[in-house]
This record gives structure tokens, C-alpha cells and sequence, in this order.
């Protein structure tokens, strides 16, 4: 039955080139944004607005225009509970500052309708079905998955944690972390065993929320061109 399931899953996900080569990017990012019973409201405004600040930095716009299409495509989803459908932005172009723009004042103001468990393999499976579902062409597909604690041990039969990552695996994606370890201080620790997949990955972690902006600002350097010394800046 598990391994059927996943097959399944796997059919939902297919090549961004064969659902429509006419539209393209240089990298599909996908901002997998935690907002279980542990994350308050404020704290996730912080994660809504460190993203909407990120996607606003030069250094982050003058990066996406140096790629080879000069474009990145990105979609918020909104994670918590599993097996309950997730909340989306849809796929946003971002090819100018004013794209940018655009997409930072809808990723800021997106309202919370997320709550319960924290079912971090359900919302990475629904994360790459989203990227799947694009009809955007990349050579590049990545699920950012930001939060504060590990994942909620199952009372049903859903996607976890780790069948998520055979399903990035499979398809070639990359899945990226940042930790933020106010609650939980070994998180990062746990991100990197059971989260972080693919090729280039990694997973960053911070204190708390307050640093939230500043640590997503590095990590889009990085995932827009995988170079570690960009997460320097």
C-alpha cells in the first residue's frame, strides 16, 4: 500500500518542460513556510515578511538577473497539519525589480489559515507536486522548508518525512532548511538528518525569529547560484 501510494505520488509531479516549455526560469523555488500549533501569529508574520525583505535585496535581485534567463519563478505554500489541503500563493515570475515587488506584497500580506501538527513531509509531497503542476521549465527545482520543530510523529497514514525526501530524490529536486531553533536548540541537527536532500543542499538555522530575514536573504543568494561563499554576504 506504501509503495503504491508513492508511485502515485510520484505520477502527480511531472517535468516543468513537457507542461509548457514556454514558459521558463532559472530555478523553481518553492517557500514551504511552517505554521503549526508552535508557530504564533507573529512569528509567522516574521517568516512572511523575512521572505518578502529577501525577494526586495539588491544583492538578491542583481543575482537573479545574472542567471542565464535572467528570471526565478517562486510560489509560497503554507504548511502544518497533515493531510489537510495546503494554502498557496501560485507560481509568481519574478524578472525585475517591480516582479519582485509584487511578489513581496502578496508573500507579506498572505493570511494564515494553517494550524495543528507539523507535517513536514506532507508539505514538502505538496511542495513538489506544486513544482510539478508549474508549466514552468528549470533546470533547477527547490523546496525552501523553514521551521521550528521537527516533524509531529504520525497517528494516521500520511507522507512522512522521510518519504518526502525519496520523492525529491527521485525527481531530481533539492530540498533546503532553515532551522529556527527557539524551541527546539538541535534542530538544525534534525534538518540535516532528516529534511535536507539533493544536490547543493543545505540547511541554515538561527536563534530565533528575530534573525529570521537576514538568514533567508543568504539562503536565496545561495539558491538562486549554488555558491556557499554567497551565503556569505
Amino acid at each position: 500500500m506504501r509503495s503504491l501510494l508513492f508511485a502515485l505520488l510520484l505520477a502527480g509531479f511531472m517535468p516543468a518542460a513537457a507542461a509548457g516549455a514556454e514558459r521558463t526560469a532559472d530555478l523553481d523555488l518553492v517557500f514551504a513556510v511552517d505554521a503549526s500549533g508552535s508557530v504564533d501569529d507573529g512569528e509567522f508574520r516574521l517568516q512572511l515578511e523575512g521572505i518578502a525583505a529577501a525577494l526586495r535585496d539588491r544583492a538578491v535581485l542583481a543575482a537573479i538577473a545574472a542567471g542565464r534567463r535572467g528570471r526565478i519563478a517562486v510560489n509560497l505554500l503554507v504548511w502544518a497539519e497533515p493531510k489537510v489541503p495546503k494554502d498557496e500563493s501560485g507560481w509568481l515570475m519574478i524578472a525585475s525589480p517591480a516582479d519582485a515587488e509584487a511578489a513581496a506584497r502578496l508573500i507579506a500580506a498572505f493570511p494564515r489559515r494553517q494550524n495543528g501538527g507539523t507535517g513536514i513531509g506532507d508539505g514538502i509531497a505538496w511542495s513538489l507536486r506544486s513544482i510539478g503542476a508549474s508549466g514552468i521549465a528549470a533546470p533547477r527545482h527547490v523546496v525552501d522548508v523553514s521551521g521550528d520543530g521537527a516533524e509531529t510523529t504520525p497517528r494516521d497514514y500520511v507522507v512522512t518525512i522521510e518519504q518526502a525526501r525519496s520523492m525529491a530524490l527521485a525527481l531530481g529536486a533539492t530540498i533546503n532548511g532553515l532551522a529556527i531553533q527557539n524551541e527546539e536548540p538541535h534542530l538544525a541537527r534534525w534538518y540535516r538528518d532528516h529534511v535536507e536532500a539533493g544536490d547543493g543542499s543545505f540547511v541554515m538555522s538561527v536563534a530565533d525569529y528575530t534573525d529570521f530575514a537576514r538568514a533567508m536573504r543568504r539562503k536565496l543568494l545561495r539558491e538562486i547560484r549554488p555558491d556557499p561563499r554567497l551565503s556569505r554576504r
